[in-house]
């Protein structure tokens, strides 16, 4: 009966039409009131349709009828609604009040384990687990209970109660092993992992130990084979863990095997007596690495093993007991230098060693190589991979030896731009010609900045920067693959302000999934900062719908972890969870999001109602939550050839147009819907608080917000400061709106100057864009006074009309400017002929040879900006006063 009733609605959620779905509800609720399955559903629709306290209300209501929890289409509607609001504390008593009806019922119990283990709840994932074990004699659910027991004593914060969990999974688990249920890798992990937790190292070595029940289990696991070296030199075995580790690389090339195989070595050469045992030692790892040097598949994890075994004895104060470092490093290059990887492997390496000498010697060794290898470039694709390495190595040392005289930066770039973007192997997409274009590229970037540091040269910065721009599309055009050459000329538009391209060519990077988390931060919020809001706010969303279903997502990927057995994976799924929920990026995403939506136009009433129903007390945030949050983005990926503590050699640093937003962006992003909020609310005192908060973030001199954030934010702590003093009759509010209107006007075009390129390129679309933003909030605050019937409304509707009029003519006028000089300017000031010029031959080859892409990229720029200002006077024509 009840599930005839309920098909209707069933068939709907199905179609989806969530809206047809609660109309059905609402028709069966009309004949049956207390219908707690129509009541159970609708709260779960309700909750999808973004009205969570009328879904909270309706859902506990029925939670509290106890005659209700018999029904399974009420565990389920109900079960699904408090999943849908985030609260697992809801979904497990539905769960256990149907228990009170069928206690035995063991798909109830694996439910309440399944959602405390998504949640994190180890307290109650351990309770279910100890039921399901006295329910049913399968082994799975004694391994459920010892990885929750592991779980809860690691997050435990009782001293007490932990000692006493873990040795109640220990047992758990050597009563399995006695009994023959250890049968499968994972549960071994459970096993070494409740062990380790102890620190019970010894028992791990028995456990782990040649003659072990478990030995072959072990043995055909390559991470237990590592984890069991790593395990010897935990204990101080260093002798085991070099026959361990001897016998691990006889069968396999694995580079952490090598790596803890030289340590313990290292470790056993610092305690020995004499010198005849330290070479004894070396000789010995020497000779293996020797040995397998010369297997097919070993090659080059041996020989790169020898540069890391002599480097680690220099650094012991071992001198070259295992050969010199540096001749190795070269011998390392002379017989890999034709592999892509190459750099990469040897980079560490020479950074390791920064003494001038070392330094010295390797600069000897590559100008001995390097014309050679330029003059054999084309003779096949392994030459021209080797002059590349070189090139790499060329840039590296430069850095390293505090290389300042931006000539020397670009002294050879033409044979480098000639091969990456002129010779037939980059007409034939050859990957080692995007490598060299990418070189040529960061070469004219750092000269930029090394020659043009000074704030009053930051014009002739902007024209190095448009060159660097035009190699780098000129790559992309020759090679649409190259995910470096694209991060970079994203950056390097956005430093030029010009949106739209940086956005276009962040579209073909097809970023999506957990990308957008770790990169995100490449374009989100730089639309809003340069006028382009549609564009930025569909970013925003797309970031927004990836953390939300995440969130759904995530936590059956934990109940697989658990229905599988593969229970190692659980940790890492937890870690994972918690990286993305309190993720920096996903917190900024939000705070965009939400600011965009309060630049969107409309009428009083709604923007009365936007603010008045804001949830403000979800984005609020505290010292101890922001803490909490975890930076996942990626900002390794952009800087690949000097190391990153080298901040005037390190270009992801050095092309930041604004700083990459942090805590204080969240902080403040957090407090302007709040300010906003109880503005409109007319809630002085709580107004007065947030305006007090956010006045702390701006005036803090540490603060990273960027320039035009922070006139934003001062301008909104104005709006709110002027509301109090407008709140009363009595206040004379003259002198603090000028200042407010000031404050804006300041920051529009001139009528009476024309514009300049560089004042365009660098901050004028930017101030623009703030003072636009500053007037739709100071609308909103129009909007508020007339609602509540304070007199100071008309004068300030009046200074916002006069203020749009002359906002209206400058930007119109700004907007013809763009249109009609700007393509010109470039040609006339960025690719002019300059004697002085020192990135002369950087100019000839973009405007000679790639004259159809530097053509191309003036385009890109010119119709980036003319979009920001056209889209900055739409937004200007919109907002009536």
């Amino acid at each position: 009966m009840e599930g005839r009733q309920l098909r209707p609605i069933y068939d709907a959620l199905e179609l989806p039409d969530t809206k047809y779905a609660e109309e059905e509800c609402e028709k069966l609720l009309r004949k049956h009131p207390n219908h707690y399955g129509a009541q159970s559903i609708k709260a779960f629709i309700l909750a999808r349709s973004g009205r969570p306290n009328e879904a909270l209300l309706l859902g506990q209501s029925v939670l509290n009828t106890p005659s209700a929890m018999a029904s399974a289409h009420v565990q389920q509607g109900l079960s699904l609604a408090f999943r849908a609001l985030g609260r697992p504390r809801e979904e497990i008593m539905v769960y256990t009040a149907a228990l009170s009806f069928s206690p035995n019922d063991e798909s109830l119990h694996i439910k309440v384990f399944k959602t405390a283990a998504r949640n994190s709840m180890f307290k109650e994932q351990h309770h279910a687990a100890i039921q399901l074990s006295k329910l049913s004699k399968q082994q799975k659910y004694v391994w459920w209970l010892v990885v929750s027991l592991f779980l809860q004593a690691k997050h435990s914060k009782d001293d007490v109660a932990a000692p006493v969990q873990l040795k109640l999974a220990e047992r758990l688990v050597e009563k399995a092993v006695a009994d023959g249920q250890l049968t499968s890798t994972e549960e071994l992990r459970v096993y070494l992992d409740v062990l380790d937790i102890q620190d019970k190292h010894e028992q791990m070595t028995e456990v782990m130990a040649d003659n072990s029940q478990l030995a072959a289990m072990i043995s055909n696991d390559p991470d237990l084979v590592t984890q069991r070296i790593n395990l010897f030199i935990k204990v101080g075995d260093y002798d085991k863990a070099i026959m361990a580790a001897t016998a691990a690389l006889e069968s396999r090339d694995n580079w952490a095997d090598y790596k803890l195989y030289i340590e313990a070595v290292a470790t056993l050469v610092g305690q020995a007596v004499d010198a005849e045992a330290k070479h004894s030692l070396v000789a010995g790892i020497s000779s293996n690495f020797e040995k397998w040097a010369g297997v097919r598949g070993k090659a080059r994890g041996a020989k790169l093993a020898q540069v890391a075994l002599a480097t680690r004895m220099h650094e012991a104060g071992h001198g070259d007991i295992a050969g010199s470092p540096e001749a190795l490093i070269w011998d390392y290059l002379t017989e890999f230098q034709q592999k892509a990887i190459c750099y990469s492997d040897i980079m560490q390496f020479i950074v390791a060693r920064r003494e001038p000498s070392v330094l010295e010697y390797h600069q000897a060794q590559l100008e001995q190589r390097l014309p050679a290898a330029r003059d054999s470039a084309t003779n096949s694709d392994d030459a021209a991979q080797a002059w590349v390495n070189l090139e790499k190595i060329r840039y590296l040392l430069q850095a390293l030896m505090g290389e300042t005289d931006p000539k020397a930066w670009v002294a050879d770039i033409e044979p480098l731009l000639k091969f990456g973007l002129g010779s037939s192997q980059a007409r034939k997409k050859q990957p080692s010609c995007s490598d060299m274009a990418f070189i040529a590229s960061q070469r004219i970037i750092q000269a930029a900045f090394l020659a043009y540091s000074a704030a009053d040269q930051r014009e002739q910065l902007h024209s190095a920067l448009f060159k660097a721009l035009c190699v780098l599309e000129s790559g992309i055009q020759l090679n649409d693959n190259s995910f470096l050459l694209k991060l970079y000329a994203i950056r390097v538009y956005l430093y030029l302000s010009c949106y739209e391209r940086a956005q276009t060519i962040y579209d073909t990077l097809r970023i999506k999934h957990v990308q957008l988390d770790t990169l995100g931060h490449l374009i989100i919020g730089h639309g809003m900062a340069l006028g382009c809001f549609a564009l930025d706010m569909e970013l925003c969303y797309n970031g927004v719908t990836f953390y939300d279903r995440f969130q759904s997502k995530m936590p059956r990927d934990i109940e697989a972890v658990y229905q599988q057995g593969t229970y190692s994976n659980v940790q890492d799924f937890l870690e994972f969870q918690s990286n993305i929920v309190h993720s920096i990026q996903r917190e900024c995403t939000h705070r965009y999001a939400l600011r965009g939506e309060g630049f969107e136009y409309g009428n009083a009433k709604e923007t009365l109602a936007r603010w008045e129903e804001a949830d403000v007390s979800s984005i609020e945030h505290s010292e101890q939550t922001l803490s909490a949050l975890h930076d996942n983005r990626d900002v390794s990926v952009m800087g690949l050839l000097t190391p990153k503590d080298m901040a005037q050699w390190d270009l992801e640093l050095l092309t930041q147009s604004t700083p990459i937003p942090g805590h204080d962006f969240i902080r403040a992003f957090s407090l302007v819907p709040q300010v906003m909020h109880y503005l409109v609310c007319a809630d002085i005192e709580s107004l007065q608080e947030k305006l007090s908060e956010l006045t702390l973030v701006v005036d803090n001199s540490s603060c990273r917000l960027s320039r035009q954030d922070v006139l934003f934010v001062r301008g909104i702590i104005d709006v709110g400061s002027l509301y109090i003093q407008a709140s009363d009759p009595q206040n004379e509010i003259d002198g603090q709106l000028s200042r407010l209107l000031s404050v804006i006007r300041t920051n529009l075009p001139s009528n009476e100057l024309d514009p300049s390129l560089f004042s365009l390129s660098s901050d004028g679309i930017r101030n623009l864009s703030a003072a636009t933003e500053l007037f739709t909030y100071m609308l909103a605050l129009k909007h508020a006074l007339l609602a509540q019937r304070l007199p100071a409304a008309n004068a300030v509707g009046l200074a916002l009309s006069q203020l749009r009029k002359e906002a209206l003519k400058s930007v119109n006028t700004l907007r013809g400017w763009v249109d009609k000089n700007t393509r010109a300017l470039v040609e006339e000031q960025w690719l002019a002929e300059n004697d002085d010029d020192i990135f002369a031959d950087a100019k000839r080859f973009v405007v000679g040879s790639q004259k159809q892409t530097t053509s191309m990229v003036t385009k890109a720029c010119t119709t980036s900006w003319l979009r920001s200002v056209k889209n900055l006077l739409s937004q200007w024509e919109k907002c009536s006063s």
